[in-house]
């Protein structure tokens, strides 16, 4: 699978142009020539090499719209990002708008909203909701940003329970093409608002959101791991309890299988794991009687499930927090989880498969984000039962083939959902239709020719499939 790029050059930039931005803007701007240009432009997505025209770190909203009016006076488009999980080659050439530093977050526990500046990460929010009895709608990456995931449309840890990232979107504030920073709300412009919940990047650069909150007084989670040889078992047990569970259980089901490599710790270098990772909106003991099948097939050699704070969501998947290795991936929909999946999943990336692949993990999805009104924002409803999803390293193109065949082999046998999940699970090669249907990215190419004739922004997914650069004025 090959990346697809800009086909529009940006023009070249003069020293003259670069000075004025500067000029007009607190945060520091990295142009190619300085010293501190591969790591501004390099993404935490290491498996994109992104080639912008400028980097500008902001330090505040006018920061943002510097850097939006002088883009437009020099004919180049302008990409938001924050720290790149899910950059893509379609960033090339734009004026790469760093937001890392837009870090406000206000709690109103009282109203339950929060107020969050675009460069917040989900372990901040995590931990500014401590004590409060409060949940936001988060991912299970505490180093993604909160405003990422809610334009996403992403999957959440509470989304059977409360809904998706996306429809907890109250107000947004950005930068729209004019340079203006203005707030946006259902009511101000439903249209741009109904986009933006979900719809990614593609529309202006989002400088803070509020969101709504979610009573949780009682959280319990964590992660089960059993050997690697009890995953027929496991799997079977975690069928049973996705078949019953209430909205307030989110589990996911993971088999690892750690490669024999320098850089792994020795106990486990080699080996095959299987683990099932909990999310409970609730008490302790209501938990674990849910979670009965699972406790049936035998002891874990290892579990993390307790009662716990906000501030330790994050680690329930254990998920890495710095850019690792260049990654292939897939996310594959579907609806009915039955016992050919699980068979097939087995088979082909078992343990004793012999599959490159080093993770593979089944979601259970489901409940109230199945149930939310869709005519609310493309993100806001997610239909499709469970994702299928899996991952491998590619140090090269020979083993990049490889690990495609595994993952398109994974998928083979499993019947797709005709329903999404939205941007933030595409690949860097797919196109916005394969979050949402054709209905809803004609809608949103209708919002994004209103507010953005010139193609002045770009998202990792852009709507279009590659959006015009100006030409730079005649001088």
């Amino acid at each position: 699978m090959s990346e697809t790029r800009s086909s529009v050059n940006a023009p070249a930039l003069d020293q003259a142009a670069i000075a004025l931005l500067r000029a007009a803007h607190r945060g520091p701007v990295v142009a190619a020539e300085d010293e501190e240009w591969e790591a501004s432009r390099r993404p935490w997505h290491s498996g994109v090499d992104q080639q912008p025209a400028l980097v500008a770190h902001v330090a505040d909203a006018a920061d943002v719209e510097a850097v939006v009016r002088w883009a437009q006076q020099h004919g180049l488009a302008v990409a938001a990002q924050p720290r790149g999980h899910g950059a893509t080659a379609h960033l090339d050439g734009t004026v790469l708008v760093r937001t890392a530093a837009l870090d406000e977050i206000a709690v109103d526990a009282a109203r339950r909203t929060a107020r969050v500046g675009a460069g917040v990460s989900w372990q901040a929010m995590f931990d500014a909701l401590d004590g409060t009895g409060l949940v936001a709608l988060s991912g299970s990456n505490p180093s993604v940003t909160v405003v990422g995931l809610m334009l996403g449309g992403g999957l959440s840890w509470f989304g059977r329970a409360f809904g998706t990232p996306a429809s907890s979107l109250l107000a947004v504030d950005l930068v729209d093409a004019t340079g203006t920073s203005r707030t946006v709300t259902a009511e101000s412009d439903p249209d741009l608002f109904w986009a933006l919940r979900g719809g990614g990047g593609d529309f202006g650069v989002v400088t803070a959101v509020e969101i709504a909150l979610h009573p949780a007084p009682e959280l319990y989670g964590g992660r089960l791991a059993f050997a690697g040889e009890q995953a027929p078992e496991v799997l079977r047990a975690w069928a049973e309890v996705t078949r019953t569970a209430p909205d307030e259980l989110a589990t996911w089901a993971m088999l690892m299988h750690l490669p024999d490599l320098p850089q792994i710790p020795e106990e486990v270098r080699g080996r095959s794991f299987m683990s099932v990772d909990v999310m409970f909106v609730g008490l302790p003991d209501e938990a674990e009687a849910l979670l009965a099948p699972l406790r049936a097939v035998g002891p874990t050699i290892r579990e993390t499930v307790r009662a716990l704070r906000a501030s330790e969501i994050g680690g329930i998947a254990e998920e890495p927090v710095e850019p690792g290795p260049p990654m292939r991936a897939v996310s594959h929909p579907f609806d009915v989880l039955d016992d050919d999946v699980l068979e097939h999943v087995l088979a082909t990336a078992g343990v004793g498969s012999g599959t490159p692949l080093v993770g593979v993990q089944m979601r259970h999805l489901g409940g109230a984000q199945a149930a939310a009104d869709p005519s609310t924002g493309p993100g806001a409803q997610i239909r499709p039962g469970y994702v299928l999803a899996a991952m491998a390293p590619a140090f090269s193109p020979e083993a990049a083939a490889v690990v495609d065949e595994a993952l398109r082999g994974l998928v083979s046998a499993v019947p797709r959902s005709e329903h999404g999940l939205g941007i933030t699970f595409l690949q860097a090669d797919q196109p916005i239709e394969d979050a949402y249907g054709a209905e809803a990215v004609g809608r949103l190419r209708e919002v994004k020719q209103a507010v953005d004739p010139d193609g002045l922004f770009r998202s990792n997914h852009p709507v279009h499939p590659v959006h015009p650069v100006r030409p730079a004025p005649a001088t």
